[in-house]
């Protein structure tokens, strides 16, 4: 499992879309990708939501094939590099190293493959645990402010 969660967190954190896609050299894919949330959807129905840090360790969630329980997935500082012209991922005990093409759709997402096998692919959209967190606020029911609303006094002290 550990090698299927590299590969998937690797391929769908790093960018082939349409026409209008962008593909982005490894240390343009790291800036555009390090430090933020991504949601992910791949092509074998596998989803979830994870985070490349700047030392190359991984930490997010992973749902395989889109069935069962939504699992934690963490992978160690180095896993994530970028060795000359490709963004990689080191993963001891894995007989071949995965590289990556990334391709930049807009300013939220981009589309990770492995290189060469372009049908092995990713969707990344940038997700914003803020804006949701502030959504949610905004569709709470209102309630009368307390300073809008008359001060209920004890009778004997009204007198």
């Amino acid at each position: 499992m550990f090698v299927r969660v590299a590969i998937v967190v690797g391929a769908c954190l790093l960018g082939a879309g349409g026409a209008a896609a962008q593909e982005l050299r490894p240390d343009q894919a790291r800036a555009f990708v390090v430090g933020k949330l991504f949601d992910y959807n791949c092509f074998d129905g596998t989803q979830g939501m994870g985070r490349i840090f700047a030392d190359g360790s991984v930490v997010g969630t992973i749902r395989a094939g889109g069935q069962g329980e939504e699992r934690f997935a963490a992978l160690p500082p180095g896993t994530i590099r970028v060795d000359g012209t490709a963004m990689c991922a080191h993963l001891p005990g894995l007989f071949f190293q995965p590289c990556f093409t990334v391709e930049k759709i807009d300013y939220r997402s981009f589309r990770g493959s492995l290189s060469g096998l372009s049908f092995a692919y990713c969707d990344f959209h940038q997700h914003n645990p803020r804006a949701r967190f502030t959504k949610r606020a905004v569709e709470r029911p209102r309630t009368t402010p307390v300073a809008a609303s008359k001060p209920a006094l004890r009778p004997a002290l009204q007198d």
